[in-house]
């Protein structure tokens, strides 16, 4: 710039001052237009990373329109084979144990006869204007007659994998239960669709990646070799037989489920069991009783809810419920930054709760969790929920440390007459305790892991829960939740359940959720779910949140990690009802397809 010009001097201020207006512009935006947490967002690269590709497409998924009836489960083909027994006359209880037993030969790692769960059925008036009735059957497995709260204190291991970490099997007495109560199909017509796809079937995507998951324990032992072939385990697409489960279940078929509990089928489980290590006798076997009772029942934003009682994780449900009904506006704003922080704050103060939870019936301190489902707990609790920030665990008054429980299969069924069913089964973790008896082709559970040990604490200084030690005939506790919702006029609205351990309180309930912020019920169950559950301290979300929302948690303290959408943590099976048709749903997550017709 030449000094001595005036004109160019003028134009050298000119552009001075413009740039300092700029300056000050940027500056201004900065401060009012800013991020809503006092610094900015990391960059994307420094997010927590997932072990899993996080932009794998997503699995397709499959919304299924009905007039009449609809099954949602864990395949397909089980789905499909309860349609066939509602098509042939029967009911939502033949057709959810139809499938339930489907599900266990099809996903033989997650459920089966060596297992156990719970049930909610929602049986209609046949008197009009009278409101359903809604009962549970509580088929939970239960401790052997010789197990003791230190049994484990030097093996803990041995809860997970053997003969000891077996747990007195009660699926077929559930089933049979509620069958002989209200079912209408002949109990062989029932079983004979799992007789076949035990003899022979095709090995399906979902098994084969489960197989190779554990192909080094499978390959050791030969009571597993039904699922190897040269060397290797079965790979998608070739044929697996199970001769020995196949002439179990038409036992079953033909003689009834006291077949399992008493002579030749109860002679060789125990036998296996034992030689095993473990502990369950003849007698554990033939003295199994199911639990049935009035569902618990509670109600959300005008609708009534039903679950199981506790040792389910049915309490926890309703009161991670009952304090999101205190946002009046939680439903109208929908999936918003500062409502999944509402969300997960519910859900941690949930699962403080649930280290207070035992078997009600052999806990002589019932009242302790009598209130936590109720509205009035809730209004104690709510007052501690703060937007602006997340807090430590020892904020949420944790009580305990509870173990985590593991895998399950979960079937929901709804039928022309407005009959439902939510069932939930499992065999705990994968492939349960690892045993497979050959004589009847039973893999059996590992449930005892799902009681706590004393004696050591853990890494947060919390001590295992005196509530959950096992004891001769206790049940351990558990996240299964299958529910039951109707709306405000008593008419049938909903049945919906989960499988994925600890995961599957927070799946049903953002599933529920998803429903109310306008979702059909395939979108809900698809929308990414993430899961706190206070210990350790990390919201695990699926990829598919958007960086805002993730930064907006960050900013509120959370720790968050990010997992591929796809993985299998929980998965949600759904049947509802809207207007004249019932819509259902089965979790891409697990390549499961619901029916209806």
């Amino acid at each position: 710039m030449n000094e001595d010009d005036p004109d160019a001097v003028a134009k050298g201020c000119l552009w001075i001052a413009l740039f300092i207006v700029v300056v000050i512009c940027i500056v201004a935006l900065t401060i009012f237009v800013g991020p809503e947490f006092p610094t900015a967002p990391p960059p994307t690269e420094s997010l927590p990373q997932s072990p899993f590709p996080t932009q794998r497409p997503k699995n397709p998924a499959y919304l299924v329109q009905a007039e009449h009836g609809a099954a949602a489960s864990d395949s397909l083909e089980c789905s499909e084979i309860g349609v066939a027994v509602l098509k042939d006359g029967g009911n939502a209880v033949d057709a959810s144990v139809a499938s339930i037993l489907c599900t266990g030969v099809i996903s033989l790692f997650s459920s089966g006869i060596g297992g156990g769960g719970f049930m909610t059925i929602r049986v209609p008036s046949k008197t009009p204007n009278t409101s359903s009735e809604v009962f549970i059957v509580d088929f939970r497995e239960t401790a052997p007659s010789g197990s003791n709260a230190t049994m484990y204190q030097h093996d803990q291991l041995a809860a997970r994998f053997g003969g000891l970490a077996v747990g007195v099997p009660g699926e077929l007495r559930g089933l049979q239960e509620a069958h002989q109560r209200w079912g209408r199909l002949s109990w062989e017509r029932l079983v004979a669709p799992s007789v076949a796809l035990a003899a022979e079937r095709k090995v399906d995507r979902e098994l084969a990646g489960r197989l190779k998951g554990v192909e080094s324990f499978i390959l050791a032992d030969p009571d597993w070799s039904d699922f190897t072939i040269d060397g290797r385990v079965l790979e998608e697409g070739e044929i697996v037989t199970r001769p020995a489960l196949a002439r179990t279940l038409q036992t079953i078929a033909t003689e009834g489920p006291d077949a399992f509990y008493e002579g030749p089928i109860a002679d060789a489980l125990i036998k296996k069991i034992q030689s095993t290590g473990g502990i369950v006798t003849h007698e554990d076997l033939s003295s199994y009783k199911v639990r049935v009772d009035r569902a618990l029942k509670g109600s959300y934003r005008g609708r009534t809810i039903y679950t199981p009682h506790a040792p389910s994780g049915g309490p926890v449900l309703l009161l991670i419920l009952n304090l999101l009904e205190h946002y009046p506006d939680f439903i109208l704003d929908g999936k918003t930054p500062i409502n999944i922080h509402r969300m997960i704050e519910a859900m941690k103060f949930g699962f403080a709760a649930r280290t207070k939870i035992s078997d009600s019936l052999t806990d002589e301190d019932v009242k302790r969790m009598a209130l936590l489902h109720t509205k009035e707990y809730s209004d104690l609790i709510f007052p501690n929920i703060t937007d602006d920030t997340t807090h430590p665990a020892a904020y949420y008054n944790a009580s305990f440390d509870v173990p985590d429980d593991h895998g399950t299969a979960h079937t929901s069924v709804v039928d022309i007459d407005g009959m439902a069913v939510a069932v939930t089964s499992t065999i705990n973790v994968p492939f349960g305790a690892r045993v497979l008896d050959p004589v009847t082709g039973v893999i059996l559970n590992d449930e005892m892991d799902d009681f706590s040990t004393p004696g050591t604490p853990n890494s947060w200084g919390l001590w295992p829960s005196p509530y959950n030690y096992p004891s001769p005939g206790k049940r351990p506790l558990s996240s299964m939740v299958p529910i039951i919702i109707e709306e405000a006029d008593g008419s049938f609205y909903c049945a919906i359940g989960a499988a994925g351990g600890s995961r599957i309180i927070g799946a049903v309930l953002q599933t529920v959720i998803g429903l109310d912020w306008g979702l059909d019920v395939s979108a809900a169950i698809e929308s990414p779910r993430l899961h706190d559950q206070l210990f350790p301290s990390i919201v695990d979300m699926d990829s598919g949140f958007s960086d805002s929302v993730i930064y907006d948690l960050i900013g509120r303290g959370h720790n968050i990690t990010v997992g591929n959408i796809n993985r299998i943590t929980s998965v949600v099976q759904a049947v509802m009802k809207k207007g004249d048709y019932i819509f259902a749903a089965s979790d891409s997550r697990k390549n499961a397809v619901a029916a209806g017709y």
